[in-house]
């Protein structure tokens, strides 16, 4: 799970593994695989940042990518 921030200032958790798309429109949109859709006061990248960080803590990012890969820090696209 990762945490993120409504408009109105209220946080909440989204599971990092149901995210589809992470837009910016100019406000970021989160879109799940279910359909359901957030509107987050964080950047795309930012989130990006944050689904990475989560991958890695359970082991997932580092199956996938290689070490030149999780050198970078910031959100690719």
């Amino acid at each position: 799970m990762i945490v993120v921030t409504r408009l109105n200032g209220s946080r909440f958790h989204v599971n990092a593994l149901l995210i589809e798309t992470v837009e910016e429109m100019p406000d970021t949109l989160i879109t799940l695989t279910t359909g359901k859709k957030f509107i987050v006061v964080e950047s795309s990248s930012d989130v990006i940042r944050a689904i990475r960080n989560y991958l890695r803590s359970i082991g997932v990012l580092a199956a996938v990518t290689s070490p030149a890969d999780t050198q970078s820090g910031g959100a690719t696209s």
